[in-house]
């Protein structure tokens, strides 16, 4: 069933998540503050629509015309079931922009951020109904990675949790429930878990930031995008599965744990990243590595989204 779905913050996230919706048949009112605000997401979603529908994402009846884009939050609110807030990540501007978005929907809608790493519960505390708010973090980009982590705060309704979960659910997104609050979430404090490693072995000297970067790439990355680490290591396991991994492959991988580096973020580190980073890209443009990584992102998720 059509909803009304506002996107409050329209920019890269923002415009990624309007698409999305938009896709399967949605009302998309937005808001930004930006004077540029309504062209980017207007041109980001005319942009996404090809791969929107080479996936079979956009169901009949869809349309980008179905955007309206709005001068505030109060315009861009009215009626709407559901508030998408993908503004800057920042502490103080969503306090002030969730206290908006607050005061312009019924109690009962949920409000979701987009944030990465912030807490919900700081981020509501100018919000009279502070219940119905929730972090609705998904992965860049938004129309096409299935993630979504839905965390509660400490004032967040079991009801919103179960809503949150529902409607990202009914998009064909994976929403997981993290149930603490702890900053970063819970995807990208992996990641950081695995960037630390990687910076640690380039700093040392052990490998390039190229190299770093193609261990992942060409070795575990490709079965992530089909199973964690978790089940990753199950199948390790052989026959015996996880219990034999941990009896016979346990051992070994605690040292590894043990042995694991604690960089520094220095200048001398930094620069070494940006150069290798550089030197990975060969001239490549953001935009040029932007386009590549979706039209592979579209192959890998036509195999993994099948049965």
């Amino acid at each position: 069933m059509s909803q009304r779905i506002a996107v409050i913050g329209a920019g890269t996230i923002g415009a990624s998540w309007a698409a999305s919706f938009l896709a399967l048949g949605h009302e998309v009112s937005a808001h930004d503050p930006s004077p540029q605000g309504e062209a980017f997401i207007r041109r980001f979603v005319d942009n996404a629509w090809p791969a929107l529908q080479t996936l079979g994402l956009v169901v009949a009846g869809a349309s980008p015309s179905r955007l309206t884009f709005h001068a505030s939050i109060a315009d861009a609110c009215k009626d709407a079931s559901f508030v998408q807030e993908s503004g800057p990540e920042r502490e103080d501007v969503k306090i002030e922009t969730f206290a908006a978005i607050d005061t312009s929907c019924p109690d009962d809608v949920v409000i979701a951020s987009s944030s990465s790493g912030l807490l919900i519960s700081r981020v509501t505390v100018k919000c009279k109904h502070p219940q119905r708010c929730v972090i609705g973090h998904p992965f860049n980009p938004p129309h096409l990675i299935p993630l979504v982590e839905v965390v509660g705060g400490d004032k967040t309704s079991p009801e919103a949790i179960t809503k949150a979960m529902d409607f990202y659910r009914a998009l064909g997104k994976h929403p997981i429930h993290i149930k603490k609050e702890v900053r970063g979430h819970v995807a990208n404090r992996l990641q950081a878990a695995l960037w630390r490693e990687a910076v640690h072995l380039v700093a040392e000297g052990v490998v390039s930031v190229a190299d770093a970067d193609a261990a992942i790439a060409y070795g575990p990355g490709l079965r992530w995008a089909l199973m964690g680490p978790h089940l990753t290591f199950h199948l390790a396991g052989g026959e015996g599965g996880m219990p034999h991994f941990m009896a016979h492959i346990g051992p070994a991988v605690q040292d590894w744990m043990d042995d694991l580096g604690a960089p520094r973020l220095t200048p001398d580190v930094q620069k070494t990243i940006i150069d290798g980073v550089a030197a990975e890209a060969n001239g490549r443009t953001i935009p040029e590595l932007q386009k590549w990584r979706d039209r592979k992102l579209i192959e890998i998720l036509k195999v993994s989204l099948a049965p």
